[in-house]
């Protein structure tokens, strides 16, 4: 395994720091920045801010204007565009848009990619992804779907309830995950101006880094032509998991970009912050901290490399992509619960960052599957890979 990065993307990497660094982090007291994430307002400026530098959507092909990057490269530019919790916005490599432009480059028909992709990577418009659904619908066990779509001529009717939608408000489209009559499920794009499509609310959540926030969708009866399925009727499932396992690397690229910044911020105060006689840093119970930060943040970094390198190799990556999840999660997580603790009352407080990142992190553990699943699915797989291998074994 090589890890090590060419000239080109060492260069990315390193324009990238110095726009979130010179550009972006001044926009964070920006008061256009709410609750559930920056407004339109601000998105569209950070957007124009990040087209400017020309850093805008790197991750998509060079045929859809980005620079087609390497999972192993992504890793280097998304992390440093996490160092502020603006960063992907500017460079529209934000989820749930991320996701979906890596989806439907494999998947979207080209009128499909000229109608919906193209706009999405030159950072015109949003998107959101629209599986996860109130009890008893699905959420972890996706076989649990009950968002329904009815074929009605050349059109198919879909109706159900969707939440917890990342950037369902100021979406130009959704892709729609709902059960045929035959229980299978498939994948719909569709404007999010179409009849029958009711955002009831936006949900309030720790988190406020994610454009458009986190909505409850209705759909009644909405109708969506047949040239609107996004690839084939009954694999929607199949799509899926092209999506969930790059989408879950790309988490864990840009919130180790957060944990690397809170990290900074509290060391920066343990070294100059006296108590004691001495600095913080200089105490022991605090030096430690610091030193597991460091190991934290370096495995983590290397199980993204890791999992980034099985898919550039051409593997599938389920298996890498769930432990990095639970490892990087759960690492990032100790990290920025350690900054707050070392930071003191700073810590607890809008005084820096950290505050905030803290709030964003913990929900990592939960977003693109809780850790108890990803153990659960690692726990089946191996267990079953060694019954597999032992009935082979036998005569």
């Amino acid at each position: 395994m090589d890890f090590s990065l060419s000239p080109d993307i060492q260069d990315l990497q390193q324009r990238t720091r110095r726009f979130i660094a010179d550009v972006v982090i001044p926009f964070e007291n920006d008061p256009r920045q709410t609750g559930h994430g920056p407004n339109e307002s601000l998105r569209a400026e950070l957007v124009a801010a990040g087209r400017a530098a020309g850093l805008l959507t790197p991750h998509a092909s060079v045929e859809h204007g980005g620079l087609g990057l390497s999972h192993v490269a992504k890793a280097a530019v998304f992390e440093a565009s996490g160092y502020s919790p603006l960063g992907p916005v500017a460079m529209n490599i934000h989820a749930p848009d991320e996701g979906n432009i890596h989806l439907m480059e494999v998947v979207a028909s080209p009128s499909q990619k000229e109608r919906w992709l193209r706009p999405l990577v030159e950072g015109r418009t949003r998107s959101c992804f629209a599986m996860t659904e109130p009890a008893p619908g699905a959420g972890s066990d996706p076989s649990m779907l009950q968002t329904v779509a009815i074929q009605d001529g050349d059109d198919y009717l879909i109706s159900g309830t969707k939440w917890f939608i990342t950037g369902a408000e100021g979406a130009s489209f959704a892709i729609i995950m709902a059960r045929m009559e035959d229980g299978s499920a498939t994948m719909f794009l569709c404007d999010m101006d179409r009849p029958g499509i009711v955002l009831e609310r936006l949900m309030e959540s720790l988190d406020s880094c994610f454009a458009g926030g986190h909505g409850v969708l209705r759909f009644e009866n909405v109708r969506v032509p047949a040239t609107d399925v996004l690839g084939e009727i009954g694999k929607g499932f199949r799509y899926a998991q092209i999506r969930l396992a790059p989408a879950r690397l790309t988490h864990c690229m840009r919130w180790l970009g957060q944990a690397q910044r809170a990290h900074d911020v509290a060391l920066a105060y343990a070294s100059e912050r006296q108590a004691f006689g001495k600095s913080l840093g200089e105490h022991e119970g605090v030096g430690f901290m610091l030193a597991d930060n460091e190991m934290d943040l370096h495995s983590a970094r290397l199980t993204i490399l890791h999992t980034a390198w099985v898919l550039d190799q051409g593997g599938r990556g389920n298996i890498e992509s769930s432990m990095t999840k639970v490892i990087c999660s759960e690492a990032i997580w100790r990290v920025v619960d350690r900054c707050v603790q070392i930071l003191g009352g700073r810590g607890v407080t809008a005084e820096t960052i950290v505050m905030r990142i803290f709030k964003d992190v913990r929900a990592f553990r939960i977003y693109d599957g809780p850790s108890e699943v990803h153990r659960w699915s690692i726990a089946n797989k191996i267990v079953g890979a060694r019954k597999k291998m032992l009935d082979a074994e036998r005569p």
